[in-house]
Order: structure tokens, then C-alpha cells, then sequence
């Protein structure tokens, strides 16, 4: 009988089942502990910082409030704010991105903008033309530093990115690719070797956006996935077991603040059971309190507790948290009742982006920013119109619906976070004039490669082997076909998936040939196994679901290899091997080609259950 389960049952067992200074110091990341493992050469690097304290522990140390005092308020608000800047230069971008700049803030370069608003930070996108290559990104934070260090009150800019890993990635390589939570959720459990893994992934991604000047990440993702149909936030997640999911988030938050980069667990009161993505539109979250405290709430009291810096918002409407109606980044009752009060919360609270169609429902773009405040959120992150979110603090404090020492409690903790992190060292006269030589020590460099194919080889999840198909035996030199998905790479700079397996594949022995869907049908016969890369294959019918009948068909066995959803064996017909890789980096496709080919056993275990097909922590071995 194949596994069912009911949402209700899927709620239930996850419920139950539960700073290097850029280039200064230690930039490389050795191996991890993980006991009697492949990669116990020598110890994790120390995550504790000298000096280093919880946020809002002890007494708020001297700079950040002597700071604070000379402030003006425009000074004051603009640390409130991080906002977007287009182009790679913070001096002299593209023509096209200086009109972007113009046209959405009236100035031409980002180093304009950090002074005409006195921006808290910048957090940098792809799509902003920030993020070409990882001496480029180092060269923009440093202008973007001696920008801030010469303007106004001379504070230094916390500069941001979503550098999760896996599906969410703003730098490609040659900085290090990692995989992503989902991947880290499957390690096996041994003792804490999964824990130590997770942790020295973050560690080594911390080290290298610290060397290029980011103080600031957006991750790890704290949501637990309980729904296979959720739009936005899938393997983004650890998992769908909360205490799983909370150690892993731990280790992460550990891994990065080790490394001098704050972390962000994100999306409070958590974003992993709703039906619409907060992009586009108001997810309404349907867990009863008693849920949510089962749940939603340990990867978040666990991320408190060990001290992370930073908590992110959720654009989602939560009822039984606050039946107003309003999203939880303007509920008080959420980010100050339970953030603050209930965890105890005392660090930097960042909405997420106020561009996004979740917060911008019910008010408009100008009510937003100061209803985020009054919630108790203290940075916010990058609103549409920046010119009128900054007009509209200024005048609620003007007409005294925002007092100033309001705004100076959320400022002071973000001039402590920026003091914790080290950015006060970079003030004027210590911004380096070229960062190239801390990018060269730390980024993309031979021991953090290493790591994320070590890392990698342990999540690769062997679903099915009927018969005993694999491993294919590469002696053999079987002829392989591989097709599929090719969906484009998170940073564009790996893929496609079906050309990097198929290119493994052969490399480990076979002769492997990507082709496209509509030519694999036609020459599948003669070969050993056509390999099928999936990607988010939807409910019902769809040319995913119809090429592997078309496949099947041909008699030859079909090995599937899910790229992304481990749902996605569930809504396609059985077939000789199913594979779930949860990231379709080069190294995941690397992993999964060596567990194809019995290179590599695997050890993978499902962190959710695929409903009607595997429960919770299935996963097969050779």
C-alpha cells in the first residue's frame, strides 16, 4: 500500500516527529567534526567572537549611544532604512542603471542615495545589477562604505543579501555554492554531525560575504514546511519536523555570527503553511495558537535563545495571533506581544521587503512604513517609493504619532548590531582602498569548494530502487539519455541541470547525452536508463507528468531525479529509481551523479513527507 496522509496527519507528525573581519581572520573554513566521518580531519572553527554578547544583553556599549546623540532626526530615520541601489559601482554605474537611480530616487549613483537619505544599508540583487562577480560586489561595498564614512553622521552602512543557498542565491561563482536548507535538512542524523554540517556551511558562506563586505544575510529560513503546495517558501525550509528544523537553524545562526556576519531567521510567526506567496498576494496562515506553539514557534524561541542577531517579518495574516486582519510585519501584537514580550526578543527586527503585494493590501505605500514601526519593527526593507516612506516617518514624528524616542530605540539597536558585527572598525580611514586581496583568501577558495561537495554528498536522497536498478555499474560504460527541467540557476552562473548530470555522468564512467524532452522519446531505446530531471511538477496533468509516461512507454527504466520539490515522485507515475536532490547547484548534480553510479552511497532522508508515497525520513542506501 503506498504511504497516505491526510494535511491534517502532516501537521500532526510534524508536530510530533519533532567575524572574521573581511580577509583578516581565519577567511578559510576547515573541515567539520562530524564523528567518524569522511570530513573529521580537524575541528569546526569556534563560533564565539571575543567580545561578543547576545543583542540587547548587558549595557549598550558606549559609540552607538554617543553616536546616536549627535544625530539629527533625518539622520536618525534613514537608519531605518534599507533600501535597493542599482548598479555595480557606487560611484559610476551603467548608463542604464544611473536612470533607474534617477527615476526611482532622483540621484544617479548609490553613493548619492546612501547620502541624500542617510541610509541605514543597501541590500544588494541581481536583478539591481549588483551582484556580477565577487571582486566587483567587494569593490561596491567598499565605495558604498566611504560613501557613508564622508556624508552626514559618518555611520557605516549595514550591507545586506538573500544569500540562502540552494533555491535562493544572489552570488554565483566563483564564490561558493552551497546547498541549500531543504538539502541540509536531509543529512542523516548521526549524533551532531548533521547539525556540525549545517553549521560549517554557514560558516563557510559567512566567511565569504563577509570578504566581500556584507555584514548582513537574510537567512537561514526558520519556517517549517508542512505543506507541499506552498508557493514561496518549499525547500527554502529545513524540513517539516520543528525540532529538527530548530536545531538545524541553531547551527546556522551560529555558522554565519561566527563568521561576523549577522543572521536573519525569517519569516515570523512563521511562513510555512500557507497556500499563496506574499509576493503577489496575503497569505492567510490557519493554525490555531495551540499549532502555532507546536509548530511555528520552536525554530524561533531556539534562534532567541542562541542569540541571533536579526528576526524578519512575515507579510502573512494570522488570525489567531491578531484577528485584525492586518500582516504580521504591522501587527503589535505579533512583533511586540510575541516577538518581544513572549520570546524575549531584544535584536534588530527587519520587515521583509515593503515592495512585496503582501504588506501593501490594506495600506498604502506612505501608511506602511510608519504602521511597521509602531508594531515594533526596527529596520525597513526596502519600501517602493523610498522618498515617501522617509517623508511620511519624518511626519509622523513631526505630528507625534511616532515619538523620537521611538525612533531612537529601533536606531540604537541597529547602531549595536552594526558595533557587534565590527562595522565601526571600518569607519573613515580604515574602509580598504581594494578589497581584492580579502576576496582572493576567502571567496570560492579550495577548502570551501571542498566543503560544499562534501556537504552535498550527504543529502542526496535515494526514494526508490525497484529491482535494484542502481547504482549503475560504470565499468559497464552503460549508455544513459538525460532530459528533463532545465530551470535557470538561482545566480545564473551553473547549469543547465540536464547537461551538468549528464556531463558528471560521463566524466564517472558512462556515456551520458543530455537531449531535450521532445527528442529523448524517440531515442530512448537501446540505452541502459533514461535519467529524467523534475522540477516542481504540479498536481494533474502536465508535460513533466507526460514525458515520463512517454518514457515508461519505451520500456527502458526511467530514473527520476527531482531538482527541486522531493514532492514532485508523487505526482508522476512510479519509475525504476526516484532521486530527490532539493537544489540544482552543480554540486547536488554532482552527488546525485556519483549516487547514480554507486561513486557515492547514499544517506539522504526525506526532511518532509511526500504524501501518498514516502513518510517523513525515508530514504534508501546501496
Amino acid at each position: 500500500m503506498p504511504y497516505q496522509a491526510s494535511r491534517r496527519t502532516l501537521l500532526t507528525a510534524a508536530a510530533v516527529a519533532a567575524v572574521t573581519a573581511a580577509g583578516a581572520v581565519s577567511a578559510a573554513v576547515g573541515p567539520s567534526a562530524t564523528p567518524g566521518g569522511p570530513a573529521a580531519r580537524g575541528p569546526l572553527p569556534d563560533d564565539a567572537r571575543p567580545g561578543d554578547r547576545p543583542p540587547g544583553r548587558g549595557p549598550a556599549r558606549a559609540r552607538p549611544r554617543a553616536t546616536m546623540a549627535r544625530m539629527s532626526l533625518a539622520e536618525l530615520v534613514g537608519q531605518l532604512f534599507v533600501s535597493r541601489a542599482y548598479g555595480h559601482s557606487a560611484t559610476g554605474p551603467d548608463p542604464e542603471d544611473a536612470a533607474l537611480n534617477q527615476q526611482n530616487f532622483r540621484v544617479r549613483t548609490a553613493a548619492e542615495l546612501v547620502s541624500r537619505y542617510h541610509l541605514g544599508g543597501i541590500v544588494y540583487f541581481g536583478w539591481a545589477h549588483n551582484t556580477r562577480t565577487p571582486h566587483q560586489v567587494a569593490e561596491l561595498s567598499a565605495g558604498l562604505q566611504r560613501a557613508a564614512a564622508e556624508s552626514g553622521a559618518g555611520i557605516p552602512l549595514l550591507l545586506s543579501v538573500d544569500q540562502e543557498h540552494g533555491a535562493v542565491a544572489r552570488i554565483g561563482r566563483p564564490a561558493t555554492l552551497l546547498p541549500g536548507a531543504m538539502a541540509l535538512g536531509a543529512m542523516a542524523p548521526d549524533g551532531d554531525g548533521a547539525t556540525a554540517e549545517a553549521r560549517r556551511a554557514a560558516r563557510v558562506a559567512g566567511a565569504e560575504l563577509a570578504a566581500m563586505g556584507i555584514r548582513h544575510n537574510y537567512a537561514p529560513v526558520a519556517d517549517v514546511n508542512v505543506d507541499p503546495a506552498n508557493p514561496v517558501i518549499g525547500v527554502r525550509s529545513f524540513g517539516a519536523d520543528p525540532h529538527a528544523v530548530a536545531d538545524l537553524v541553531v547551527a546556522q545562526v551560529r555558522g554565519y555570527q561566527g563568521a561576523g556576519v549577522a543572521a536573519t531567521v525569517k519569516h515570523f510567526p512563521g511562513h510555512g503553511d500557507t497556500g499563496t506567496d506574499s509576493h503577489v498576494g496575503l497569505p492567510l496562515m490557519k493554525h490555531t495558537r495551540a499549532q502555532w506553539e507546536e509548530l511555528d514557534e520552536p525554530p524561533f524561541r531556539a534562534a532567541v535563545r542562541a542569540g541571533v542577531d536579526v528576526v524578519m517579518t512575515a507579510h502573512i495574516v494570522f488570525p489567531a495571533l491578531d484577528p485584525s486582519g492586518d500582516p504580521a510585519t504591522l501587527s503589535r501584537p505579533i512583533v511586540t506581544g510575541i516577538l518581544r514580550e513572549r520570546l524575549g526578543f531584544r535584536g534588530v527586527v527587519v520587515t521583509d521587503a515593503l515592495d512585496m503585494a503582501g504588506v501593501r493590501q490594506k495600506y498604502g505605500d506612505d501608511r506602511v512604513p510608519v504602521l511597521a514601526l509602531k508594531a515594533g519593527c526596527d529596520q525597513l526593507l526596502n519600501p517602493p517609493d523610498l522618498g515617501l516612506a522617509h517623508r511620511s516617518v519624518l511626519a509622523a514624528v513631526e505630528s507625534g504619532e511616532l515619538t523620537r524616542a521611538r525612533i531612537e530605540e529601533s536606531v540604537l539597536r541597529i547602531l549595536e548590531l552594526k558595533e557587534r558585527r565590527g562595522l565601526f572598525d571600518q569607519a573613515p580611514g580604515t574602509v580598504p582602498a581594494s578589497p581584492a586581496g580579502a576576496v582572493d583568501a576567502a571567496v570560492g577558495i579550495p577548502s570551501h569548494l571542498a566543503a560544499a561537495e562534501e556537504i552535498a554528498g550527504r543529502t542526496t536522497t535515494l526514494l526508490a530502487n525497484a529491482d535494484g536498478l542502481l547504482p549503475l555499474d560504470p565499468a559497464d560504460r552503460p549508455r544513459l539519455l538525460v532530459t528533463g527541467t532545465d530551470p535557470p540557476s538561482p545566480t545564473g552562473t551553473t547549469g543547465p541541470p540536464t547537461v551538468v548530470l549528464a556531463r558528471e555522468l560521463s566524466a564517472l564512467g558512462c556515456r551520458a547525452t543530455a537531449l531535450p524532452p521532445g527528442r529523448a522519446v524517440a531515442l530512448a531505446a537501446g540505452n541502459a536508463a533514461v535519467v529524467v530531471c523534475t522540477y516542481n511538477v504540479p498536481e494533474g496533468p502536465g508535460p513533466q507528468r507526460d514525458l515520463v509516461t512517454e518514457l515508461l512507454a519505451t520500456g527502458v527504466p526511467v530514473v527520476v531525479v527531482a531538482i527541486r520539490n522531493p514532492y514532485d515522485p508523487a505526482r508522476l507515475p512510479r519509475c525504476a529509481a526516484e532521486l530527490a536532490t532539493y537544489t540544482w547547484t552543480d554540486a547536488e548534480l554532482r552527488a546525485a551523479a556519483r549516487v547514480v553510479t554507486g561513486t557515492l552511497r547514499p544517506t539522504g532522508r526525506l526532511p518532509v513527507p511526500v504524501p501518498g508515497r514516502y513518510p517523513l525520513g525515508h530514504g534508501l542506501t546501496y
